[in-house]
């Protein structure tokens, strides 16, 4: 197993860990002579996840290691760590049930589009909306995490999140509207395709039918 993909295995493992940080009662952790708190050992854990996810990807292309096992487990990685860290916040009633729903209901919602576009042949890239609702995602969960420790934050925690939610439906509606125009078009292209291969059949069985009148005459 090359690197890149170690990193993204590596964030998988991180998921239990941080969920267990983060709805166990508060505890103070000593990590060589600096004090902890169980949140803000979560918290360091997922901004280190959520930089092994950009770190993989980088170093995938870098040193050309992009494999099929990597490109089917990095999105899995991503939506297990966004999806838990929301599920935990909930637990610790952070943020609204409907929000982490939205959010993660988007991530699998937007995974089967892809995987029916990947079994008819086509490709839907992830577009700008997409990689900026991680920005937002990474942003919003530091965030919410980082309130638990200093309530202050939860106001900036709380306008990130809603900018994740307003980013998240955005983009979903975008994957929507260029799935159906890509398949649109294979759609009239397969039909045309089909008219052709029709047409060229009408012309072979004209032609049979001219010789077998010839041969006839």
């Amino acid at each position: 197993m090359n690197i890149p993909n170690t990193l993204t295995v590596l964030r998988i493992f991180f998921v239990p860990l941080l969920v267990a940080l983060l709805v166990e009662d508060a505890r103070v952790y000593a990590l060589g002579g600096v004090r902890l708190t169980n949140t803000q050992l979560a918290l360091l854990i997922f901004l280190a996840a959520a930089f092994t996810d950009l770190l993989d990807g980088y170093l995938a292309r870098r040193w050309n290691q992009i494999t099929t096992v990597g490109m089917l487990l990095d999105p899995i990685a991503d939506k297990l760590l966004v999806s838990a860290a929301l599920i935990a916040l909930v637990q610790q009633q952070r943020i609204a049930g409907w929000m982490a729903i939205v959010i993660v209901g988007r991530e699998f919602a937007v995974s089967g589009l892809r995987s029916i576009a990947g079994e008819t042949g086509l490709v839907i890239s992830a577009s700008e909306l997409g990689k900026t609702k991680m920005i937002f995602q990474v942003v919003a969960i530091g965030l919410l995490m980082a309130a638990l420790d200093w309530p202050h934050l939860q106001l900036y925690a709380t306008v990130c999140l809603w900018g994740v939610v307003i980013v998240a439906f955005v983009s979903a509606v975008d994957y929507f509207r260029r799935f159906w125009s890509v398949l649109d078009l294979k759609i009239k292209e397969r039909r045309r395709l089909e008219v052709l291969e029709m047409e060229r059949q009408r012309v072979a069985q004209r032609a049979a039918e001219r010789r077998q009148q010839r041969v006839r005459d």
